[in-house]
């Protein structure tokens, strides 16, 4: 099968997609709970559909915890966290229960978070270093849930196994993801052959919602200018809350929607002297996020779980001894959150003085 730019049409009938998908022994379907994951997994589940091997599709979560967008109630209506929307999207797509797995890093037997990770380490993802969020956190922990199958799969067979790594980026988002193939080899091993499919890489935002709504599919409430509105004004992607790669209004409206998580990345942002983006920091945005003018948050969530309790322990106790890395020098805008200003109790509208009285050190 040719990997060549501009192989395959948007069409989940292609004849180029059921042939690529019918030669793969284990087929993959990322699902962030956002829409173009969705969006890449329907391509995928009709040519598998088509080419008769619907039975080697498992659709995955690769869970961020807490830093992900949470469940909300609103007037008594509950609306689900992207890991629970993933296994809807995932049951609406035909996949079998036992074949859906969500996936999270642990540490002796204990969630890790990502924000732990990035506390112990002393940096951000956007430091010049590999996206560790995306390939540590997410391709490396679903590669690993695969390789007892994979193995398993080349004792029976006496070949490695084909796998086909389905993900849901597009051209659109960034001039990143515009350069990127729409099908790459990956791996290629004495156990697995792994190709890496965007088969929706050419669709423009605007096609996305549009098949989106047209078909029916559900959308994350973080999509929408208040859950239930359905009129995609809120943020511009789902999973990660506050993304160090999301536009400015997404940050903004994250920092208004979650204030607890906000204030938890700007403490840590303190302690080791780094912000957490190259062009501003969570405290500087915290303290735009209180002006007149920031965008509508249409939820406010207390982010009170245990799950966020633990990860705020973790954090702490992970700033508690030295980063792993040392910061660079010179990396980014020097407002950061004051001494003392901790995220237990903290709000937005409480916290505009502190920040407009700090905000050159």
């Amino acid at each position: 099968m040719s990997a060549q730019l501009g192989l395959f049409a948007t069409s989940s009938t292609a004849p180029d997609a059921v042939e690529l998908v019918g030669e793969q022994d284990i087929v993959i379907l990322n699902l962030s709970g956002g829409k173009d994951g969705l969006r890449a997994a329907a391509i995928a589940r009709d040519a598998a559909l088509e080419a008769g091997v619907e039975d080697r599709l498992w659709t995955v979560h690769a869970s961020l915890g807490p830093m992900e967008w949470p469940a909300c109630t609103v007037d008594g209506v509950r609306y689900p966290s992207v890991g629970e929307l993933a296994a809807e999207h995932s049951r609406l797509l035909g996949v079998p229960a036992d074949r859906h797995l969500e996936l999270r890093r642990s540490r002796s037997g204990v969630p890790y978070d990502l924000l732990t990770f990035i506390a112990d380490r002393g940096d951000w993802p956007w430091l010049g270093r590999a996206r560790f969020c995306t390939g540590d956190w997410k391709t490396k922990l679903i590669y690993g849930a695969f390789s007892q199958a994979v193995r398993d799969f080349k004792k029976a067979h006496g070949r490695p196994a084909r796998v086909l790594n389905v993900l849901g980026l597009r051209a659109d988002e960034s001039p990143d993801r515009r350069k990127r193939p729409p099908l790459i080899r990956t791996t290629d091993n004495s156990h697995r052959i792994v190709d890496e499919w965007l088969p929706a890489h050419a669709e423009s935002t605007a096609s996305v919602k549009e098949w989106t709504d047209s078909g029916g599919w559900p959308h994350h409430w973080a999509y929408d200018s208040t859950p239930g509105a359905d009129d995609w004004l809120g943020s511009s992607r789902c999973s990660c809350s506050a993304c160090v790669f999301s536009n400015r209004r997404d940050l903004l409206l994250a920092v208004r929607r979650r204030p607890r998580l906000a204030a938890l990345y700007a403490e840590v942002e303190y302690v080791r002297g780094v912000p957490f983006n190259p062009n501003t920091s969570m405290a500087a945005l915290i303290e735009e996020a209180a002006r007149p003018g920031a965008p509508d948050p249409g939820v406010v969530l207390d982010d009170d779980t245990p799950d966020f309790d633990a990860l705020l322990v973790a954090v702490r106790a992970a700033l508690a001894h030295p980063p792993k890395r040392q910061p660079r020098p010179g990396t980014g805008p020097g407002t950061l959150l004051p001494p003392g200003a901790g995220c237990d109790g903290c709000s937005l509208a409480g916290q505009q003085g502190l920040f407009a009285e700090t905000a050159d050190g």
